[in-house]
């Protein structure tokens, strides 16, 4: 194929660049990709794959990034397949093709049922092995008739003892089947749409009478004699392999799978059966013998025959627990790999603290004493950084735990010890705020501090380069400004990056290649749970400020309030001398759309309900200089009440503010909800926190009283997770999970603190490239120079 190597380029760079849908010479990536997609439908011999393969690229300049990476992944695999298809001849039988060859060749499959399995992602005996059940359903167990029981899901062996049937005056055909056993007998319906006597008959003629059957569902009674019967059957008239291995649908722990249109369960069920007869074989073991041995694990080869068409629900449990366990290890594994790595190529500075020294002075002099919580992080970032290993370490913190201190405190090392430090925060409002924090802090230690954002003055920000080139600044405080070529360190030493996931690694990186070999902190006030914190940043020590200051009141949260019930509340703490934010989610996810709600909505507070007081407004299509004039008004109490769209969410600290309603509540996950109700409580003042909703279900309702129970991020953050999934819980866009074929991370967190464990000792006592298999195995990660290599 002439394009191939033009399209291989293509791909390389659009991995290279991160899947940003690059823009080339004349047009995108995506358009590029449709423009060679239509020249091979026209020439392959299955367009129809092809035109699945072509509907992945028109949706992908609106895809997010793992599914945009799902689809390079899938057209390099069905190339492959269009590049090996004349190596194969079907009709020899001798043949058998390689597991990565094309899913047709599989018995029982064949074209037309290649593409309905290609529209959920199978177009290898490979991918039918790994395609695993999503449940099971065991009808293994024999109950006799006079045994069974309401709601019970059961396999029932009979005869057939009489079969009647008759079309209702609607129209609507009915069989009964009598079905008898040695212990009894039970009635069957099975109901026809729009038939006929004729047809009746020809149906009837599926249910010989004195034939043997096996029949499986789940029991009820009829509501037509209020006897025993059973729903949601599956059956099959008895042949000599009714109680044999061979029948993949009854009498045994029966696979359930996701499935496309048309796609008939049996079908799936026959074709990854025969997958496994003819390449279970192939399968070998990736997990080290001595950690298969110490975890009881399976050979992955019967572990995969056992997930699909188990012997017993033990021999299900133990598959699955094997194959959960090499998921979720390889996946951490790599991480301890990159971890190794780092720490074998660089060294960094040991920073040393004395007892009479810059960090002590500081802790000594603060006006209130820091929380076991807080002395527990300081110790163990300071005993990271006395070390010439770089620190790899992650602080979460609640909203208002007292992050800012202990990353004062990191800095403050750096100082100590002759260098100057950075902090780097993802919008100009935190990094002002930490600006002036430090300031208020650092200056009657005679500290200098520096602040580097986008939107200053051309003379401030030369004022402030010359003070940084030069060593007269200490610390640096700014947002990605500070990493931009005409910001130069003297000697950079410590640096710490906050709400660390809001930068891509490039912006990381480039930080870091401000100093030869700078310590590094990163610090983040989304409570993520810890199942996910290291399934995303397993090669980050974990630190976690789980204590709040003392003298802080727990948040009153309360929902269903009367509206005008908020208004007199907002009042009242205004007339105590306090102030309140009104809330606002994003409209179909428009800032435009929101920004001209919650203006609408001011004016209306302004001139309505509020008229006596001053209503500030904050949204995203301000300009960052006129959200900082906003804020600091509110800040300085020249307004009441701030009516904001969500971009209030992160960081910003007025500890005056003592309510937040929060409308449309149900429209919000429970972690942003929490993120937002810490605008509030930020003092030693009681603060209320008031969710509205409209028209919610009772689900919904129930799923925001959580907010209502608990203060606990980590809590809150642990619900959110479980409802909504990981994807969903951090931003699909943004998540940077690896894609997990068997592994739940909330379900199966256990086993992935086993996995960590066992991952993070294998790389301290083993090499890996003395295990070939598992080495090839951690390439977790698509090498854009290997794609199309056949």
């Amino acid at each position: 194929m002439e394009d191939l190597e033009l399209i291989q380029k293509a791909i390389n760079v659009e991995v290279k660049n991160k899947y940003i849908n690059i823009r080339g010479k004349k047009q995108y990536f995506s358009e590029f990709m449709k423009s060679h997609i239509r020249k091979i439908i026209k020439q392959s011999a299955f367009p129809e794959r092809w035109k699945t393969i072509f509907q992945c690229f028109d949706l992908y300049s609106t895809s997010t990034m793992p599914d945009r990476k799902k689809y390079i992944e899938l057209f390099v695999k069905v190339m492959k397949l269009e590049l090996k298809k004349e190596q194969h001849k079907a009709d020899d039988e001798k043949f058998i093709p390689a597991i990565d060859a094309d899913v047709t060749y599989i018995k029982g499959v064949g074209p037309k049922v290649a593409l309905k399995l290609n529209k959920i992602g199978i177009f290898t005996p490979a991918d039918l092995l790994f395609y695993f059940p999503r449940k099971h359903i065991d009808y293994s167990q024999r109950t006799l008739i006079r045994n069974l029981q309401i709601g019970q899901t059961t396999t029932v062996f009979g005869y057939i003892k009489a079969v009647e049937s008759f079309v209702t005056p609607k129209g609507l055909g009915v069989m009964k089947v009598r079905i008898a056993d040695e212990t009894g007998s039970i009635n069957i319906n099975f109901f026809y749409a729009k038939s006929s006597k004729y047809i009746l008959e020809r149906s009837k003629r599926q249910f010989p009478q004195g034939a043997g059957i096996v029949i499986s569902g789940t029991v009820k009674l009829n509501s037509y004699d209020g006897k025993y019967t059973l729903e949601n059957t599956t059956y099959s008239i008895m042949s000599e392999d009714f109680l044999t291995k061979d029948n993949l649908n009854l009498a045994r722990i029966v696979p359930i799978y996701s499935l496309s249109e048309n796609l008939n369960i049996k079908t799936l069920r026959k074709a990854i059966y025969n997958a496994i007869q003819t390449y279970k074989d192939s399968i070998s073991n990736v997990v080290p013998d001595y950690l298969r041995e110490k975890y009881h694990l399976l050979d992955k080869k019967d572990a995969v025959e056992q997930i699909h068409f188990p012997n017993s629900m033990e021999m299900l449990e133990k598959a699955k627990f094997t194959l959960i366990f090499e998921e979720l290890f390889l996946v951490q594994l790599k991480l301890a790999l990159i971890r190794k790595k780092n720490r074998d190529e660089h060294k960094a500075l040991p920073l040393h603290i004395e007892r009479d020294g810059l960090v002590n002075r500081f802790i000594k002099g603060l006006p209130f004493e820091l929380t076991s919580a807080q002395k527990r992080a300081v110790n163990e970032i300071l005993n990271d950084m006395n070390s010439t290993e770089p620190m790899q370490r992650l602080l979460q913190g609640d909203v208002g735990s007292g992050k800012t201190v202990v990353a004062c405190i990191m800095l403050l090392a750096a100082v100590e010890n002759g260098y100057q430090a950075a902090l780097m925060a993802p919008t100009e409002i935190l990094a002002q705020q930490h600006y002036n924090n430090l300031v208020n802090w650092l200056t009657p230690m005679g500290l200098s501090v520096g602040l580097f954002l986008g939107s200053l003055g051309k003379k401030v920000r030369e004022q402030f380069g010359t003070g940084l080139r030069n060593g007269q600044i200490n610390i640096a405080v700014g947002t990605h400004a500070l990493i931009q070529e005409s910001v130069e360190f003297n000697n950079l030493g410590a640096v710490v990056i906050d709400e660390q996931h809001r930068f891509g690694v490039n912006q990381r990186l480039m930080l870091r290649k401000k100093a030869e070999n700078p310590q590094i902190l990163t610090m983040t006030a989304t409570p993520i749970p810890r199942t996910l914190a290291i399934t995303m940043n397993g090669d980050l020590d974990l630190t976690i400020i789980d204590e709040l200051p003392k003298g802080r009141k727990p948040i009153i949260t309360k929902m269903g309030i009367p509206r005008k019930q908020i208004y007199q509340l907002i009042r009242d703490e205004i007339n105590a001398g306090h102030q309140a934010y009104i809330v606002y989610p994003l409209i179909d996810e428009s800032e435009t759309l929101s920004a001209k709600a919650a203006t609408k909505e001011a004016q209306r507070l302004q001139e309505t309900v509020f008229s006596d007081l001053k209503i500030g407004l904050l949204h995203g299509k301000l300009k960052n200089s006129e959200k900082d004039e906003v804020m600091e008004k509110f800040k300085n109490k020249e307004y009441d009440i701030l009516v904001a769209t969500t971009v209030v969410e992160v960081g910003v600290d007025v500890p005056n503010a003592t309510v937040i309603v929060i409308e449309n509540a149900e429209r919000f996950g429970l972690s942003q909800l929490h993120q937002l109700r810490g605008r509030v409580g930020r003092c030693d003042l009681q603060s209320y926190c008031i969710l509205t909703t409209s028209g919610a279900s009772q689900d919904v309702r129930s799923r925001l009283s959580v907010m209502t129970e608990t203060n606990d991020g980590f809590v809150i953050a642990e619900k959110d997770l479980e409802i909504r999934g990981p994807g969903e819980f951090l931003g699909v866009r943004q998540s940077g999970l690896p894609d997990l074929l068997i592994s739940d991370i909330v379900r199966d967190a256990k086993i992935l603190e086993i996995a960590r464990s066992a991952a993070i000792d294998f790389v301290n006592s083993h090499n890996i490239e003395n295990y070939p298999k598992l080495k090839d195995s951690t390439n977790l990660t698509l090498d854009g120079t290997l794609l199309l290599g056949t």
